[in-house]
């Protein structure tokens, strides 16, 4: 079993910037891929980024350029360093750990709680 706590959600303006965390405890040998989603009020939950434990990282088109994940394995921390905001980003970001890129790509890992990122003037 793993656990999963997300942190770093909060308001921000249109450009500003926003660093979520994820930390993971429990079977964390079990985790060959961590990442994030995001889902808005009355859309479907879409994939935001991953990172194997080899270091691989995919992006959503949407957020190419502007977000960059990356992971302390010392820490079991995944990090998701979001910048140049915009208020189609807003929305709830769940953090999402696999034993596999392919089972996280099915959405069937563990999750967290979700963390609030808005993005408004």
């Amino acid at each position: 079993q793993v656990q999963l706590v997300e942190s770093g959600g909060g308001l921000v303006q249109p450009g500003g910037s926003l660093r979520l965390s994820c930390a993971a405890s429990g079977s964390i040998f079990s985790i060959n891929a961590m990442g994030w989603c995001r889902q808005a009020p009355g859309k479907q939950r879409e994939v935001v980024a991953i990172i194997t434990s080899g270091g691989t990282t995919t992006y959503a088109d949407a957020v190419k350029g502007r977000f960059t994940i990356s992971r302390d394995n010392a820490k079991n921390t995944v990090y998701l360093q979001m910048n140049s905001l915009k208020p189609e980003d807003t929305a709830i970001y769940y953090c999402q750990a696999a034993p596999s890129f392919s089972a996280w790509y099915r959405l069937s890992g563990s999750w967290g709680q979700g963390t609030q990122v808005t993005v408004s003037s």
